[in-house]
């Protein structure tokens, strides 16, 4: 039986007063606003899927940096999730921060540095002030994910090099153009980063529709992509419910679009690199639902 991970759902408390919203930018995604979801109804997508564990990644665009509901929310199902939280790495205090979260149950962060509600401002992502941070998220074992697109990744591939002891994790692949199709020239930045083996890339619905635009396949990317970084380097990530369609839809789509690949690479990217960038997963038992 093949193991299902979620290396990026989304939460969003059904309590506005108790978790009040803090949105980065100042402006609510309208996907927490039109479809949220609890953990209670995580759970139920996830029963609905087949998928036995989640890093539930922080909703930044409702919660800003703070972390509060997707620490408490994995309380009550020890084993099934990791949390997945913000903290400013650019502020005096951001290691304490770290460790305060940590102490809550945080087992990995993320960087935001744009998306659906602001365009991408990567000017702060490799600050020296923030190096602390990422220097003592190596030292406790913290995966950190960036949102960014194309406009960030040579400041991602200058932070692999400072830091090799942080998993970097590109959210959404970092959202490469691929419209050209094979050999995927436009996209050569994001291939160029293979070299770095700290590097880790997260295929979303993103990628599957992006897969489907212009001169691009899912045959050839994929294929493409496995090549460059290795099955082991790659994770599944449904975007529920930030993505359209659910969570059951969404991996539906991408086994379908990595049905050719041999088992052992659609096991590393459906669970095994999960539990690698996250350890409190691998070393959790849960049952199948």
């Amino acid at each position: 039986m093949m193991d299902y991970v979620d290396i990026h759902p989304h939460i969003i408390a059904d309590d506005a007063t108790r978790y009040p919203r803090a949105p980065l930018f100042g402006k609510q995604s309208d996907w927490s606003q039109q479809r949220p979801v609890t953990i209670d109804g995580l759970v139920a997508a996830m029963d609905a899927a087949g998928v036995q564990q989640a890093a539930i990644v922080q909703a930044s665009t409702c919660y800003g940096y703070d972390n509060s509901y997707v620490c408490d929310a994995i309380g009550p199902f020890p084993g099934r999730f990791a949390a997945v939280g913000s903290v400013d790495l650019l502020a005096p205090d951001a290691t304490a921060k770290i460790r305060m979260w940590v102490d809550r149950g945080l087992a990995g962060l993320r960087l935001f540095t744009g998306g659906s509600t602001a365009a991408f401002d990567t000017t702060a992502l490799d600050h020296p002030d923030s190096f602390a941070a990422w220097s003592l998220a190596g030292d406790l074992g913290l995966s950190i994910c960036i949102q960014t697109g194309p406009v960030g990744l040579t400041q991602v591939a200058g932070l692999a090099k400072r830091f090799p002891k942080v998993r970097i994790i590109l959210d959404h692949l970092s959202r490469p153009e691929i419209d050209d199709g094979a050999p995927y020239a436009k996209a050569a930045p994001l291939f160029a980063l293979a070299a770095f083996e700290n590097i880790y890339l997260k295929v979303t619905p993103r990628t599957t529709d992006a897969v489907r635009t212009g001169k691009a396949d899912p045959q050839s990317f994929f294929t493409k992509l496995v090549a460059a970084f290795g099955s082991d380097r790659l994770a599944w990530g449904s975007n529920f419910p930030a993505s359209e369609g659910t969570m059951k839809e969404n991996l539906d789509r991408m086994r379908a679009d990595l049905a050719f690949l041999p088992e052992a690479d659609r096991r590393a990217i459906f669970g095994g690199t999960a539990q690698r960038l996250y350890p409190v997963l691998a070393h959790a038992t849960v049952a199948a639902p």
